[in-house]
């Protein structure tokens, strides 16, 4: 089956360390070659986008969130009718102002519709990205509890480890299971079941523990999204 007709994988990559400490920031949207949008930043959705926007930020900024360890910022942009919230790669800059975090104009046109706002900053919890199939093919054959070089990600210096995943349909992948076909087995506890009273067990379809090679799936059963989380150990 052609590539383009499986969809993409959706990598959600969690941070452990990332706590829950807010800054009050002010968004400037500016025009900068290094925050400058490029075709994998901009899709709409976040979970198709191949790469993250960038951000800078100022020195205190930057250590006060402890974005040295992974680099990752979300801002929490307010809005009419809500708020926007977009993580963005994080560029260290001593010519931003304190409090103050500089996007791409075109980005905070797009979720502000100005060129300043008011936003929360904080160390980004979580963020995904789509992974094209050559990155699939490289990490294929790992499973649950793995780890792989972050740097198949766009992210130096960083490990990530396995933690589950789940395909087109919904049926999640386990670590109790061999392989990648999926299998019916009797659960007891997630992931694939959730008892609702002790002792209740179920026969559930699931996946199994390991990521399979993307040209040899269906587009129905397709491994849709890959969670991992980044290991420090």
């Amino acid at each position: 089956m052609p590539a383009e007709e499986r969809p993409p994988l959706r990598v959600v990559i969690s941070d452990p360390r990332a706590g829950n400490k807010a800054v009050n920031v002010k968004v400037k949207g500016v025009d900068d070659e290094e925050l400058k949008l490029n075709e994998s930043m901009k899709k709409t959705k976040e979970q198709e986008r191949k790469e993250l926007p960038k951000a800078k930020v100022g020195k205190k900024l930057f250590e006060e969130l402890k974005l040295n360890e992974v680099g990752v910022l979300t801002l929490s942009i307010k809005k009419e009718g809500g708020k926007a919230n977009v993580p963005l790669k994080v560029i260290q800059s001593d010519n931003v102002p304190e409090n103050e975090v500089w996007i791409s104009g075109e980005l905070l046109g797009e979720l502000a519709g100005s060129n300043e706002a008011e936003a929360k900053a904080f160390r980004a919890k979580a963020w995904q990205l789509a992974v094209p199939e050559d990155i699939m093919i490289r990490i294929s054959g790992l499973e649950i509890g793995d780890e792989f070089d972050g740097s198949l990600l766009g992210f130096d210096n960083l490990r990530f480890k396995i933690r589950g995943g789940s395909d087109a349909t919904g049926f999640p992948m386990h670590p109790g299971v061999p392989g990648a076909v999926r299998k019916k087995v009797l659960l007891s506890e997630p992931p694939g079941f959730h008892p609702e009273k002790d002792g209740e067990r179920r026969k559930k379809t699931v996946r199994g523990r390991m990521i399979p090679d993307p040209r040899a799936e269906r587009r129905k059963t397709a491994l849709a999204q890959l969670n991992v989380e980044i290991s420090y150990s």
